[in-house]
């Protein structure tokens, strides 16, 4: 089984199970859910909670201002209970996302979260992201504007979600003429990789960390 990590994604590949789930559009109402989730899968896909004081981070770089500029882009996993238990968020055109981001979504963390405060380490390193926000170079966007980050948690892993998932999303990309997505993940999760590969995803950039963006197009 493999997983990649919350700021790229955590996606459980495995082998696909008879069962649909069942997928429904996001809300703003949805952003707590997506917080949680985010949450419990933010440490390689387990629980983050106890390594970070302020775990609700992960989600406010990677979950929340997706779901806030575009909730018609993102989708919501319901497990067997009728309770949140993954989803997709994406953004159309990062460049003028990460724009938004910088207008609208950082000052106020900002505020917030100041530098200068004591925090762990791991909190730090966030703090000093939102702070200075690493922003997608153009080698990447000119011909994948769009991009997203899912995250499931363990009820619904094995259940085809990630193709479902991404199935939606390049549905709704095309309809909107968007000439490529990508996507961040692990340069280690060889299952990962080969899994977005079969959808049609190739890596266009190494990252310094190792790390892959693997793009694909759509048009």
């Amino acid at each position: 089984m493999a997983v990649f990590a919350v700021g790229r994604a955590s996606l459980h590949v495995q082998h696909y199970s008879e069962t649909v789930p069942d997928l429904r559009p996001a809300a703003l109402s949805d952003l707590d859910a997506v917080t949680a989730i985010c949450t419990l899968t933010g440490d390689d896909g387990s629980d983050a909670t106890g390594l970070y004081d302020s775990p609700e981070l992960l989600a406010l770089h990677w979950a929340s201002p997706h779901l806030t500029a575009a909730p018609e882009l993102c989708t919501i996993v319901i497990d067997d209970d009728g309770v949140p238990a993954g989803y997709l968020v994406a953004t159309t055109d990062t460049v003028a996302f990460e724009q938004w981001c910088e207008r609208m979504w950082w000052p106020p963390l900002r505020a917030r979260y100041p530098l200068q405060t004591p925090r762990r380490d791991r909190d730090q390193e966030l703090v000093e992201l939102l702070h200075s926000p690493d922003l997608t170079s153009a080698s990447v966007t000119d011909a994948f504007p769009a991009h997203l980050h899912i995250n499931l948690l363990p009820q619904v892993q094995g259940r085809g979600l990630g193709r479902a998932l991404i199935d939606r999303l390049v549905d709704q990309l095309r309809e909107r003429t968007v000439a490529g997505v990508h996507l961040g993940v692990s340069g280690t999760n060889t299952r990962a990789i080969a899994f977005y590969e079969h959808l049609g995803f190739s890596a266009i950039v190494v990252e310094d960390d190792g790390g892959l963006i693997m793009g694909r197009r759509l048009l």
